[in-house]
């Protein structure tokens, strides 16, 4: 009897053992989840689509790997459409329900402005793939938000020495009313007198208006030497095209949110000699072998081509350089959201697509004005300015 009751009870310990071997190993396999939301569809979706994209092709890369620290990825997201309520229920869906350890995105900055709150009550890592420089700044407030998308002071500065050097000191701006034009205004009126430029107008569009001849026209009788246009989406090349429609000749600057094929399809034969500051991998192939940003680009390029049949955007850019940030933290503090959040703000000397990144405890995003060149669109293509 004695003997059955050992036996019993050894029996019992191993089943035990078993099942928690079982489950230990099966919470081993259960994939990290990591998030992402951008502006998949609507007016913005040449930002989005290439970024969601991107953060899919490469999590489908890293899992052939094995993973990452041992575990299997999962990526969870959402399409915000553009509208920052979206982004917001999204970001606490990722958070609460899908348990996400980091999100990436969104793709604009009145999005990304929304679910700051969001990720930073919950303490979970974010890398924005937006301009606006208020996403990061002041740092000490955005301890939990980083982003990888050049700034639109460092477009403006650009620009400026650009205008500067060609002897154009009267400048007309045109800019959309949304939160990315609104803070590449602020920017390009606090910027001016430090290059010797006089804003001889400052007109207003709409993201979604069709026609920009009113605003123009205002433009065309003023001293402006050139127009600045800051917007995203369709709106952007409309005005090249009213442009030229009202035989205003004068030169168009574009902000960096136009830096894209899909620009120069939009606005055909009237893109021609459009100005912009870009990000290298839209001419990356012109760049001398001893820029290290070069094969980074290349790399991307070659792989975004080879899975999707069609070349790589400065855009989707933004979520491969937030993807590679964010797993060499994982990869060196494993886990711990603090921790990541740490390493994320400790990356120095970092190359990626978009600049070489060195972040800091006041700059979350780690990038200088050389992260951008000067480009001039000829025939349909990017030619390097400078």
């Amino acid at each position: 009897m004695k003997a059955k009751i050992v036996s019993r009870l050894f029996l019992s310990v191993v089943a035990l053992s078993l099942l928690i071997f079982a489950g230990a190993s099966a919470s081993a396999k259960e994939p990290l989840v990591i998030g992402g939301v951008f502006s998949v569809t609507g007016t913005h979706s040449y930002l989005g689509d290439p970024e969601k994209k991107t953060l899919e092709m490469m999590v489908a890369e890293s899992n052939a790997k094995g993973g990452l620290k041992g575990q299997p990825l999962k990526v969870v997201i959402y399409d915000d459409e553009g509208d920052p309520t979206k982004a917001r229920l999204q970001a606490e869906k990722l958070i609460q329900k899908d348990k996400a350890l980091a999100i990436i995105g969104p793709s604009l900055t009145p999005t990304s402005m929304a679910i700051l709150p969001v990720t930073s009550k919950a303490k979970v890592p974010l890398i924005s793939c937006a301009a606006g420089i208020g996403i990061t700044s002041p740092a000490h407030e955005r301890q939990w938000v980083f982003k990888t998308a050049q700034t639109d002071q460092m477009a403006v500065s650009r620009i400026y020495q650009y205008l500067q050097k060609t002897g154009i000191n009267k400048v007309a701006i045109l800019t959309v009313a949304t939160g990315f034009g609104i803070s590449g205004k602020e920017q390009l009126n606090a910027l001016a007198p430090k290059y010797g430029i006089q804003l001889v107008a400052q007109e207003v569009f709409g993201e979604k208006d069709t026609d920009m001849t009113p605003q123009l026209t205002k433009i065309r009788g003023t001293a402006a030497q050139a127009v600045i246009c800051w917007g995203t989406g369709p709106a952007p090349a409309l005005v090249a095209k009213n442009m030229k429609q009202l035989g205003l000749t004068i030169p168009l600057v574009q902000s960096h949110g136009a830096a894209s094929k899909k620009f120069i399809e939009l606005a055909g034969e009237a893109g021609d000699g459009i100005i912009m500051p870009a990000g290298k991998l839209v001419i990356y192939k012109l760049l001398t072998d001893t820029d290290p940003q070069k094969a980074v680009c290349q790399e991307y390029d070659k792989k975004y081509q080879a899975k999707y049949s069609a070349p790589a955007s400065s855009f989707g850019g933004y979520a491969y350089d937030a993807w590679r940030m964010l797993t060499q933290a994982v990869e060196k503090v494993g886990k711990d959201r603090a921790k990541i959040r740490g390493a994320l703000e400790g990356t120095k000397n970092f190359v990626g697509v978009s600049g070489i990144f060195n972040m800091s405890p006041d700059d979350h995003n780690g990038l200088s004005p050389e992260a951008f060149v000067m480009v001039k669109i000829e025939k349909g293509e990017f030619k390097l300015l400078d």
